[in-house]
């Protein structure tokens, strides 16, 4: 009797395991998923996804995602929309707006998750025609090691957006990325000019500054060597460079995000499955086992490892060296998504306009 319990009890721990290694097996064919996570957030998800559909195919030499910032992926979509198919089957991109805008144009498939209203703490499409996946946020930065030059300069470190873009002292001392090629920089322009917040404004003052339009990379060296004084940046970008001096055994002090006092801009990057008759590989059931997936605790943990804030309710891990998720809710300044979406265009040219054209 022994015997048997033993045998009974191997075979149950084998059947355990072979199902907690390959969950998912069913899942067959190929899929390929445009995105504009960072490619470090790409390699993970992507190696994720492999463990846990081992018979789905990469769609892309290899890899389940095309990376490409969310401007030039948006328009990569417009150019393969005259044609009435796509070259992927999902997408990832940096801002709501254009999912919108997908969803009027009938290029999106519905898929539901069950209990979204109580899983999510930021707003998803009710038809289940799209999903936050991740949370981006936009912050200043600045160097710790320099506010006293600084100050005898004259030059204030900016604690508002307000003040990045008007206060005067800063003319020549500030950069942020650039809201024509970067989704996120247009998603917190577009918010910053809403009326209800500073309004065109906003793009005067910092032409008037002489803002510099430079990659975050390029921000983050200005700031460390003391050629800016604050930037306009996401802030995974910040934690993502002290958290890989930390692990270098270097740790740095010059280098340290201001949530400005009236207000962030989260940006809940969204999920989106392309309708089967405009989908790349028509893969429907795939895209939908993935896109479950990545509402999975498993998946909001590489977000979070991402220095992006997980979008789940009641999740109080945050990102290495951030704010508790709930305080930067409370004081999010908004992004009315719908005016994104159908101004695109009219935000963009003021953009150019008035500051690049300066």
């Amino acid at each position: 009797m022994k015997k048997l319990l033993a045998l009974i009890l191997a075979v149950v721990m084998v059947m355990a395991c072979t199902a907690a290694l390959a969950v998912d097996e069913d899942v067959e064919g190929t899929i390929g998923i445009y995105s504009s996570m960072y490619p470090f957030v790409i390699d993970m998800m992507d190696a994720a996804l492999k463990e846990e559909f081992p018979n789905l195919t990469p769609a892309f030499d290899g890899s389940f995602f095309f990376y490409g910032g969310t401007s030039s992926l948006i328009t990569k979509v417009y150019g393969e929309m005259d044609t009435g198919t796509l070259g992927c089957d999902m997408m990832l991109v940096a801002e709501p707006a254009f999912s919108l805008e997908l969803k009027e144009a009938g290029y999106l498939e519905p898929i539901t998750i069950e209990g979204a209203d109580t899983l999510l703490r930021f707003p998803y499409d009710e038809e289940g025609y799209w999903y936050p996946v991740r949370v981006c946020n936009m912050v200043l930065a600045y160097n710790p090691e320099m506010v006293d030059e600084w100050k005898a300069k004259g030059v204030e470190i900016p604690k508002t957006f307000k003040d990045f873009a008007t206060d005067t002292n800063l003319k020549g001392y500030i950069s942020m990325g650039n809201p024509l090629t970067s989704g996120t920089t247009f998603a917190a322009v577009a918010s910053l000019i809403q009326d209800n917040h500073y309004g065109k404004e906003f793009l005067d003052g910092l032409a008037a500054n002489e803002v510099m339009i430079e990659s975050g990379s390029t921000a983050i060296a200005k700031l460390q060597t003391g050629e800016c004084a604050a930037i306009m940046i996401l802030e995974e970008s910040i934690l993502k460079v002290l958290k890989e001096a930390e692990d270098a055994g270097t740790p740095i002090t010059n280098l340290a995000c201001i949530y400005p006092e009236d207000g962030v801009v989260l940006i809940p990057s969204t999920v989106m499955t392309v309708a089967e008759e405009h989908s790349a590989n028509m893969n429907i059931e795939a895209c939908e086992a993935v896109e479950k997936w990545l509402l999975s605790e498993e998946a909001q943990k590489l977000i979070l490892q991402g220095y992006m804030h997980s979008v789940f309710a009641g999740m109080t891990e945050i990102p290495y060296a951030s704010v508790d998720t709930e305080s930067l809710i409370a004081k999010d300044l908004g992004v009315d998504w719908e005016n994104a979406y159908r101004n695109r265009e009219a935000i963009n040219t003021a953009w150019t306009e008035k500051v690049t054209t300066k």
